[in-house]
């Protein structure tokens, strides 16, 4: 399937994937959609990580202020939703 054209869900369990496996040790009780990642689940050095992984698994470009910016990254639906834009602007 072409990235352009994943859908949400498919978008959400991988990034999901992703956070659990790394910095939650396999916890996937512990991520909640709307819970706050920063501080809770990833550290500083884990959003470097985070956009590394998003921008090599979904073929965007992450700019710093995007990071910075809450809507786009404060938690698990945000990211998502930031993805979606993202491959949307894409096509």
């Amino acid at each position: 399937m072409a990235i352009q054209t994943m859908q949400t869900t498919e978008i959400r369990s991988e990034i999901r994937t992703f956070i659990v496996s790394t910095f939650l040790f396999g916890r996937s009780e512990e991520l909640q959609d709307d819970a706050s990642l920063f501080g809770n689940v990833i550290d500083s050095t884990g959003s470097i990580e985070l956009v590394m992984f998003l921008q090599d698994r979904f073929a965007i470009t992450v700019e710093d202020d995007e990071v910075a910016t809450p809507e786009n990254f404060a938690s698990l639906k945000n990211v998502t939703a930031y993805v979606e834009r993202k491959l949307k602007s894409k096509a």
